[in-house]
């Protein structure tokens, strides 16, 4: 009897420790929201991707945020009574953020939508994304087609989704209409330079930016804008004597030279010396949207960078992937704007990637029903531009960046830390004690074909350029809000995360 009595004693730590760390006041997510049915619990890994570096350990979430990091040799103790889920070897880091994204739901649904878009996002290890206002109908140029977007948005997105709002000639002229605009909650505005090819979306000039900057400037909130102009000797975005063959890839490239690019931010850097400490719209940010041109865009962005101008910049995993010289005839997949340059422009690229001086990357996916690629008459003058990216953004970006030796730490910061950063999203884009569980776990070692075995989610894998290439970085797992809502080839039953507003 006496045996037993302590053998109840010695289990009794025990039982209060459970007691403890198991919280019966809270609920346990859905298993419809989450493939991992615990709102605490522990991931474990070789290789957590911190602010502070790279560590072997483990990362506590509960209730949807994460409430500890600690290295391997605490974590073990620490997570006792606590379900862990130890991924070994693969990478666990910050899910990304992606700037730029057209998801054209409402209105355009046939082209990708919501559902499809998000679970393509969280496949690919995209925890949230920043819808752009055009290619959906109508755009988003109005507190009005906000709302209709938002309520798009409810009980349909996998991953969160925010929302730029459109600077156009008719919102830049009424302060009220843009104002009106931001407080209903758009995380900043988007603007184009050139025709957007969308007819509720015109273009800007740079008088309109003008005007639209001192009232971002008390809002602080970023402009992002499509950096290309028509020059007077193009007058068109056509070669001058049709005798060119559409079907050449260099046909296209000639209709979008780097010369457009370059007057683009000529005309942007008159305005963004007045972002400067004590200028007119102090407070106001620019960002120029997938720089093609590494070269005198570039150093104009630079030298901007270089006087206290607030300005960043980002590029795009095509650009650092393919190269002018590569792209067949007739394969339209491959055609946006501005365009894919050469392979020098590649490289040089690559180096503004590296030194810092391109601050980011997006993937600027934009589908489109295949119909409208005219993959079958190859004719890159006709065909709608756009590539078709948002899945394979983290392995394209990992593939064609290991010989250049890029890092873990890296890639959070092109793709987690400062997209955060320009979208304010304060409690995203690293794992750190207080953000939310917005984590990718990935395989780095591990390639894979992208064939059509491959389980792709957005809605026409046949119109991306990634499609039959061999890529490394297989994604296991993604967790947004501490759901887990992807995991190798599964998706969580319901579309659990949340619209994002500028409160």
């Amino acid at each position: 009897m006496e045996s037993g009595k302590r053998g109840l004693l010695t289990l009794l730590p025990l039982l209060l420790s459970f007691l403890f760390y198991f919280d019966f006041s809270k609920k346990l997510p859905s298993s419809d929201c989450s493939l991992l049915p615990h709102n605490h619990y522990w991931i474990a890994s070789k290789h957590v991707v911190t602010p502070n570096g790279t560590i072997s350990g483990a990362v506590e979430i509960k209730q949807g945020r994460i409430i500890s990091i600690v290295a391997e040799e605490n974590w073990h103790v620490n997570s006792w009574f606590t379900t862990v889920v130890n991924y070994g070897e693969a990478v666990i880091m910050p899910g990304f953020i992606d700037v730029h994204a057209h998801l054209d739901d409402p209105g355009r649904t046939e082209w990708e939508g919501f559902p499809s878009g998000t679970k393509a996002a969280a496949a690919g290890g995209v925890t949230t994304l920043i819808d752009m206002p055009l290619n959906s109908a109508p755009s988003t140029v109005s507190e009005e087609a906000l709302k209709l977007k938002v309520q798009a948005a409810e009980g349909r997105v996998y991953v969160d989704v925010g929302f730029w709002g459109g600077l156009v000639p008719e919102n830049a002229e009424n302060v009220t209409s843009l104002e009106r605009l931001l407080d209903a909650g758009v995380l900043g505005l988007k603007s184009f330079m050139v025709p957007s090819g969308i007819n509720d979306f015109p273009m800007t000039t740079s008088a309109h930016i003008k005007e639209a900057l001192p009232t971002l400037a008390r809002y602080r909130r970023p402009l992002l804008v499509h950096a290309e102009v028509l020059l007077d000797h193009d007058g068109k975005l056509e070669p001058e004597d049709g005798a060119d063959n559409a079907r050449s890839y260099s046909t296209y490239l000639k209709t979008r030279p780097a010369s457009m690019e370059e007057a683009a931010i000529n005309q942007l850097i008159t305005l963004t010396k007045e972002t400067r400490a004590g200028g007119s719209a102090e407070g106001a940010h620019l960002h120029i949207v997938h720089l093609s041109d590494a070269r005198t865009s570039l150093n104009l962005i630079k030298e901007a960078k270089q006087r206290g101008d607030s300005i960043t910049v980002e590029t795009c995993p095509h650009y650092l992937a393919f190269a002018a010289e590569d792209i067949p005839d007739g394969d339209t997949r491959f055609k946006c704007a501005p365009p894919i340059r050469d392979a020098a422009n590649k490289e040089k690229l690559w180096d503004a990637l590296l030194e810092g001086d391109i601050d980011m990357l997006s993937s600027d996916h934009s589908p489109a029903v295949p119909e409208m690629k005219l993959l079958d008459e190859g004719d890159f003058l006709k065909a709608w531009g756009g590539i078709s990216s948002l899945q394979f953004v983290l392995p394209a970006t990992w593939t064609y960046g290991r010989k250049y030796g890029i890092t873990f730490e890296q890639l959070a910061s092109w793709w987690s830390e400062k997209p955060a950063k320009l979208a304010g999203l304060t409690t995203k884009g690293a794992i750190a004690i207080g953000n939310q569980a917005d984590i990718v776990v990935w395989e780095p070692d591990v390639e894979f074909d992208l064939d059509n075995g491959y389980p792709v989610h957005i809605k026409h894998p046949s119109i991306s350029a990634y499609m039959g290439s061999r890529l490394a970085g297989k994604v296991l797992a993604t967790f947004v809000r501490g759901n887990l809502v992807h995991k190798e080839g599964n998706h969580a039953s319901l579309a659990c995360a949340l619209p994002i507003l500028h409160r």
